[in-house]
């Protein structure tokens, strides 16, 4: 660290500065009314049910059918998986057996005023059954289901007429897919269709020009970026086994609100600036420093529940999420606490300034990185067990939970969310950045005073 010049620091802080202008404000363009984000600002947080309310349906198997428990389960499984597609972790998805019923719970729409739920649950709620038919008529021969494909995802092409941007639907084929497919086009090229069915709706007809082997194809419909999203993630998500019907729509009101929402910024502000204001009069110029790496690493944990690139969906923030960000800053002044009380010691000993930089860093890091390495560790246990069943740690831990059953709840899985990213944040802003905006203020004349790093 003794390489690192003068500039640093103000290049570090306007590299902070910057990081959180755009978390806060965000890039957009519009066009007409169609609103596209580049870079997400805090107006897409999309906040948990006890914060802003949602919306609570319950669905049923049409005309009467019995299905059966693990139907049941099966209803239940994907309802969930569309939910997790939508990013929304704040929800609830309960089975009654004995009344057919199948309850859920989930959050409003971020920056979404008009939200319309009788639509979300109508789609979370579709049977959406993939096929591909001979033909053009839905009485052709059926070729594939979706049980066939085993990825769908969105795509951007160039139309070779208009030269404009379309969004399609790519589909990779399972090995029975695969070579079902191959058959079907083989038979097709140059003579005939294969037309692709959403339940009873044809979605695209296009012509086999050639065979397809590769187990790679397209859906082409006029796709919006969110119509094919929806698409794709439907076809991922898999069919419900029986169709379901919505029997009520229910308004939840949010247990916290939005007045209590905004008092809660307020209050966080406050401490904050208190907390701020404590550490530069105890560790005086360290603190300072300290200071700015704490608003680097909030600012870092915002961008990560907003998504802040367009194309990342914005993570459900809950009451228990905040306070994982509150937890999270406490470890953030826990290990500069540390740090400063190795720099002074080192000062104290008789170091050079640089030496007890540089020392108090490197004797402070085993202490810090063992006193936040267990929070990670209780962080990934907290998703893994109450996060979705498919995510990393819930297929990592799975083997651990499948005892006890398969349990979401999305309160907690924001907590773990928000702690497990502030932790990490807290190295890169707390120990690397703050690190070298402190080398780098050293080597400043007026800085050099050992008096503002607790020396005498």
């Amino acid at each position: 660290m003794r390489k690192v010049s003068k500039p640093v620091f103000f290049i570090v802080v306007l590299c902070i500065a910057a990081f959180a202008y755009l978390t806060f404000a965000g890039i957009h363009t519009y066009y007409g009314d169609i609103k596209t984000d580049y870079i997400k600002g805090v107006d897409s947080i999309r906040w948990g049910i006890d914060i802003q309310g949602g919306v609570n349906a319950t669905f049923q198997p049409a005309d009467g059918y019995k299905a059966k428990k693990d139907e049941m389960d099966a209803a239940k499984a994907v309802i969930e998986q569309r939910l997790v597609s939508m990013n929304v972790t704040d929800s609830e998805v309960y089975v009654d057996y004995n009344n057919y019923k199948v309850i859920v719970s989930f959050p409003w729409q971020a920056d979404e005023v008009d939200f319309d739920p009788e639509s979300a649950v109508s789609e979370l709620g579709e049977t959406a059954q993939l096929t591909f038919r001979k033909g053009t008529e839905e009485t052709g021969e059926e070729v594939l289901t979706g049980n066939d494909v085993k990825k769908a995802e969105v795509r951007q092409r160039q139309d070779e007429t208009t030269g404009n941007v379309e969004y399609v639907v790519g589909l990779t084929l399972k090995k029975s897919g695969k070579e079902a497919f191959s058959a079907a086009t083989t038979e097709l090229a140059g003579s005939g269709n294969i037309s692709i069915w959403m339940d009873e709706d044809c979605i695209s007809a296009p012509r086999v020009n050639s065979a397809i082997t590769d187990g790679e194809c397209v859906i082409e419909g006029n796709f919006t970026y969110e119509s094919a999203k929806s698409l794709a993630d439907k076809i991922n998500a898999g069919s419900i086994p029986f169709k379901l019907v919505t029997t009520s729509t229910n308004i939840i009101s949010p247990t916290l609100g939005e007045g209590a929402k905004s008092a809660m910024l307020l209050a966080g502000v406050i401490a904050f600036a208190i907390i701020a204001l404590y550490m530069m009069i105890i560790y005086k110029l360290p603190g300072f420093v300290a200071s700015i790496s704490l608003f680097g690493q909030v600012v870092g944990t915002i961008a990560c529940i907003t998504g802040f690139f367009g194309n990342i969906n914005s993570f459900t923030l809950t009451i228990p999420g905040i306070a994982g960000i509150i937890l999270a800053v406490g470890m953030g002044v826990d290990a500069n606490v540390v740090t400063y009380e190795r720099i002074r010691e080192e000062l104290r000993n008789g170091k050079s300034l640089n030496g007890a930089i540089e020392l108090g860093y490197k004797r402070a890091w085993a202490a810090v990185f063992d006193g936040n390495i267990t929070v990670v560790f209780v962080a990934v246990i907290l998703m893994g067990a109450f996060g979705p069943t498919d995510s990393l740690f819930g297929t990592v831990l799975s083997p651990l939970f499948a005892a006890f059953g398969a349990t979401t709840a999305g309160t907690i899985y924001s907590l773990g969310y928000t702690l497990l990213v502030g932790i990490i944040l807290n190295f890169v802003f707390g120990i690397f950045c703050s690190r070298l905006m402190l080398s780098s203020l050293s080597k400043f004349k007026c800085f050099k005073n050992r008096k503002l790093y607790g020396g005498v």
